[in-house]
């Protein structure tokens, strides 16, 4: 299988949104490295975000040294699907935004 690039983007910027859920998210960079927009970054969780996840998400987590990914910049997102192809964890769907950026 290959690898699309940014021509292969489907929308405008803003009409999906990535979601990632941090129960499987296990910050290992490959959607900031695909995305030929800048969507992601790999950042320690704080301890805010971590509070809501269940316990074995929380084990989980420190097990990956607490990194995880963040859309960031999810108003820069072209629905392309990089990110959704390359997560090993199946972390991150793309979402139609209600009310466009």
């Amino acid at each position: 299988m290959s690898v699309a690039d940014e021509t292969d983007c489907k929308h405008e910027a803003g009409i999906f949104t990535p979601v990632i859920d941090r129960s499987r998210c296990e910050g290992k960079e490959d959607c900031a490295t695909v995305c030929p927009y800048g969507v992601f970054e790999i950042r320690k969780l704080t301890p805010e975000e971590k509070k809501p996840l269940s316990f074995l998400s929380r084990l989980k987590a420190t097990a990956h040294g607490n990194r995880q990914a963040f859309a960031t910049l999810a108003d820069q997102c072209h629905a392309c699907g990089l990110c959704v192809i390359v997560c090993p964890e199946q972390a991150i769907k793309l979402t139609r935004r209600t009310v466009p950026a």
